[in-house]
């Protein structure tokens, strides 16, 4: 196996010690979605090889295979994971790669992920092991992070190329990228650059020699560039190669992942993956309290002294902005979900002369959104608040029992604010619900334990997903018969009517005492201190919209399906959602082609693919799945009542009761579903496209 000389396989070491010291974060990938080839060598003329569905993952502890490891894991693509460095380990030979079942020759994997070309030693037996069966069985092999070297069929940097950090670097799909494994991308890839004064990652761009096709790939000078990611075709096996240092939570490497799982199992395997977004706006048609920038503090909240309380100045949304918001989503093909406070809202118009022109025209407007019950009148549906004390704490009675809203109450808003939507012609989901801050819900430390109440009242109206804060409770859960669906916190605040409050009251978060803050900041040791205040004039959209916009987009290219809530303050006076929603969707439409759109789920539809993943997780650590491929024909077996996540090439068909149809949905180039066997049968049978 043709690694270079052993003068330049002493360099690669050193160059890839001195590689992984030099990147403080890191990132990588490809995508795409290749028809799957029928297996190559001898024993293929004879038998068509089993393959199992099965990647395997030889881990170093490095951040580059830990990264696409967490990416099999996340879209439910089975892996066994080898630690180079475990005393023990299995060793890497024939036996463990393949054996024969039923009189035919089985791949265990139909993958592998190696740290580097050759974490074994070029000429050790592990890798002349793994070089026997990539060529026998037509495995595919993944070098997850490497230097440029005539080993991976690339130049040495030197030769016209780079070496150095990454941090900012204008990168691109090559046009064999965009037919091939990156199909779903536009082009155009940034590196990230979060820090000026931290280097993010670090790579090696050099120019391909025979045998290497690029797939990303970036200017090294006027007239040359050089491949970052591509496949390197030789000695009767392919290699992804990788040259950049990356980790699981950076950019390049979330968009890039789904093509390295592509590439890797010739677009066929377990799991899927899809890029979702979903927006809830809660308190539709009641106000918000405003903060106060002279007392840094929200008059009406129990700790917030002084002020005229929170009815003073509040913030509500106008007729004008409902109809911006309708505008909005019409022009940016993006659905928001309307979480619904209608006593409220008829509070606020008994008090304003019996007229209402926000909720008129939301009514007139309500085919254009999903709408979500979020209580009549917003009350905290847990224990009764002592608010005597800072912070507040759950009441008792002189026995010393805790006092809890009763199950009749809470039902009580549920039914009303229920009620009343579908008197004004409100389509609702019944099955859906968000409380008033996620209140009926345990909330630490004050009530470690839901409602006693809680789950019967959700019985009582056919609740079975309701809203959990993500950023407490991140997985979902059983809430009685109902489960919990999480939900992001975006930081653009509930209390806020213009970008000048916004930032002054993110300044008194984040800022240290010397500089003006609350020092909340210095006591966390979770939390780090911006250097100083921002600008009140610009520091909302200099500072804070990029970086919402960031952290939005990253759930959203990381395969998680979970709801983002605002606030309908964020919707009026300044408007301050949109900056935020606009550049995430501008950023991700950038990035994607339109063959890879955001999914826009509702909460239901989240709590299901919740509960499926769920469910697929458990089977496959219980070993109960069982799926391989032989030649053009997948077959699938999972338990009873288990839906399998598969992805597979354009044109695969399923096996129905009688003839077939086609598989799946179309995403990114593929098509993939959740899918469980026909009636009067035992296992999903997929039949591939012919092979090109």
């Amino acid at each position: 196996m043709p690694y270079g000389k052993a003068a330049e396989q002493g360099s690669a070491s050193g160059a890839m010690r001195a590689g992984r010291a030099g990147a403080a974060l890191l990132t990588a990938g490809v995508l795409g979605v290749v028809l799957a080839l029928p297996p190559t060598g001898a024993s293929a003329a004879e038998v068509a090889p089993r393959i199992d569905l099965k990647v395997l993952v030889v881990d170093d502890g490095g951040e580059a295979v830990s990264a696409i490891a967490d990416e099999l894991r996340g879209s439910g693509v089975p892996f066994t994971t080898l630690k180079l460095d475990a005393p023990g380990r299995p060793v890497i030979d024939a036996a463990f790669l393949s054996d024969t079942v039923d009189g035919r020759p089985r791949a265990k994997f139909q993958g592998v992920v190696l740290p580097n070309e050759a974490p074994f030693g070029a000429d050790s037996a592990e890798s002349a092991a793994l070089v026997a069966y990539e060529k026998t069985f037509g495995i595919r092999q993944v070098d997850a992070y490497t230097w440029a070297h005539p080993g991976v069929g690339l130049d040495y940097t030197d030769q016209q190329g780079y070496a150095g950090p990454m941090d900012g670097v204008d990168a691109t799909v090559t046009a064999a990228g965009r037919s091939g494994p990156f199909g779903y991308l536009d082009g155009p890839l940034k590196f990230e650059d979060n820090s000026p004064s931290v280097m993010e990652s670090y790579g090696y761009a050099a120019r391909p020699r025979e045998g290497f096709t690029s797939y990303v790939d970036m200017p090294t000078s006027a007239a040359t560039r050089g491949s970052l990611v591509g496949e390197y075709a030789h000695d009767g096996r392919r290699e992804l190669v990788v040259t950049f240092a990356y980790n699981k939570y950076q950019r390049q490497f979330r968009v890039l992942a789904r093509g390295v799982v592509e590439w890797l199992t010739q677009g066929v395997h377990l799991g899927q993956n899809r890029n979702y977004f979903s927006v809830h706006v809660d308190d539709v048609f009641a106000p918000d309290a405003r903060w106060n920038s002279e007392l840094n503090c929200t008059p009406g909240d129990f700790d917030c002294k002084g002020g005229e309380g929170e009815g003073a100045n509040p913030v509500r949304m106008t007729a004008a902005d409902a109809s911006y918001a309708a505008q909005w989503q019409r022009e940016k093909k993006f659905t928001l979900d309307m979480v619904f406070n209608a006593g409220a809202g008829e509070e606020w118009k008994a008090e304003h002369g019996n007229t209402d022109a926000l909720t008129a025209q939301l009514v007139a407007d309500r085919a254009q959104y999903r709408w979500i019950n979020h209580t009549y009148t917003h009350p905290f549906l847990g224990c009764t608040q002592d608010n005597t004390v800072v912070p507040w704490k759950c009441a008792t009675d002189a026995t010393g029992k805790t006092l809890w809203m009763s199950r009749a109450e809470i039902s009580r808003q549920i039914s009303d604010n229920h009620k009343w939507a579908t008197g004004k012609g409100i389509a609702v989901d019944r099955t859906e619900l968000v409380t008033g801050e996620h209140s009926g819900l345990k909330t630490l430390p004050q009530q470690p334990v839901d409602n006693p109440n809680l789950a019967g009242a959700l019985a009582d109206n056919g609740v079975k997903w309701i809203a959990g804060d993500a950023s407490r409770e991140p997985q979902q859960r059983a809430a009685g018969a109902a489960l919990t669906v999480p939900r992001h916190p975006m930081n653009v605040y509930y209390n806020v009517g213009t970008a000048a409050e916004m930032t002054d009251e993110y300044n008194w978060l984040y800022t240290s005492r010397a500089d003006g803050g609350s020092g909340a900041c210095e006591d966390n040791p979770a939390s780090t201190c911006m250097a100083g205040p921002l600008d009140v004039r610009t520091g909302y959209q200099d500072h804070i919209v990029p970086q919402e916009a960031r952290t939005a987009l990253s759930h959203v290219i990381g395969n998680d399906p979970r709801p983002h809530y605002v606030h309908q303050s964020n919707l009026a006076e300044e408007r301050l959602l949109y900056p935020v929603l606009d550049r995430t969707l501008g950023d991700y439409r950038a990035l994607f082609a339109d063959n890879t759109p955001v999914v826009n789920p509702s909460q239901r539809e989240t709590g299901v693919e919740f509960t499926r993943r769920a469910a697929w997780d458990k089977a496959l650590a219980a070993g109960t799945v069982t799926a391989y491929r032989i030649g053009d024909t997948v077959t699938v077996k999972a338990p009873s009542g288990v839906l399998a996540p598969v992805t597979a090439p354009e044109g695969t068909t399923k096996q129905q009761l009688l003839g077939t149809a086609a598989f799946g949905t179309p995403y990114a180039g593929a098509r993939s579903a959740w899918t469980g066997p026909e009636a009067l049968r035992t296992t999903v049978t997929l039949k591939l496209p012919a092979a090109p």
